[in-house]
C-alpha cells in the first residue's frame, strides 16, 4: 500500500488550520489504498521519508525563509535519501505574515536537489487563511494522495 508522507511545522492556529485541510483532502473517502503518515518536522526521519511514497510538507515562512524545523528535517534526511526517493511526487503549503518568497525558492532548490516531483501547485497563504485558502489546502491533500492510489 503506497505511503504519503506529511512534514509539517504547525506552530500557530492559522498553520493548524492549513494542516487540518491538507489532512482532511488526503483522507477523504474518496482516497483508497494509501496510508497517511504525519509527523512533527522535528520528529521525522530518513526512514519516514525511505519509506513513503510521496511527500507533502508544511511550514511557517520565518524571516524570508523556510522554518528551522523543516530545515532541520532536510539536513537530516538530504544524504540518506538522495539517491533512492528520485522522482517521487510532493506538494508543499506556506504560511507567513507578508513573502513567502524565500520559503518557496529554498524549497524548491532542496526538493530539486533530491529530484522530488512537483505533484501539485504550492499553497501560500499570508495573514489568517480564507475559505477559498482552505479549500485550496484540502485540494493539495486530496491530489498528491490520489497521485498514489493503486
Amino acid at each position: 500500500m503506497p505511503t504519503l508522507l506529511i512534514v509539517h511545522h504547525t506552530p500557530s492556529p492559522n498553520l493548524q488550520a492549513m494542516f487540518e485541510a491538507v489532512v482532511a483532502g488526503a483522507t477523504t473517502d474518496e482516497i483508497e489504498g494509501v496510508t497517511v503518515v504525519r509527523r512533527a518536522a522535528l520528529a521525522a526521519t530518513a526512514t519516514d521519508v525511505l519509506e513513503a511514497d510521496g511527500y507533502l510538507l508544511g511550514t511557517t515562512a520565518n524571516l524570508g525563509y523556510m522554518a528551522g524545523a523543516l530545515k532541520h528535517f532536510f539536513d537530516q534526511v538530504y544524504y540518506p535519501c538522495l539517491d533512492s526517493t528520485r522522482g517521487r511526487p510532493f506538494g508543499c503549503y506556506v504560511h507567513g505574515g507578508s513573502d513567502v518568497s524565500g520559503t518557496i525558492r529554498g524549497i524548491e532548490s532542496i526538493t530539486t536537489g533530491l529530484g522530488w516531483e512537483k505533484a501539485a501547485e504550492f499553497v501560500t497563504v499570508t495573514g489568517e487563511p480564507s475559505k477559498a485558502d482552505l479549500e485550496k489546502c484540502w485540494e493539495l491533500g486530496a491530489t498528491v494522495a490520489a497521485g498514489l492510489m493503486e
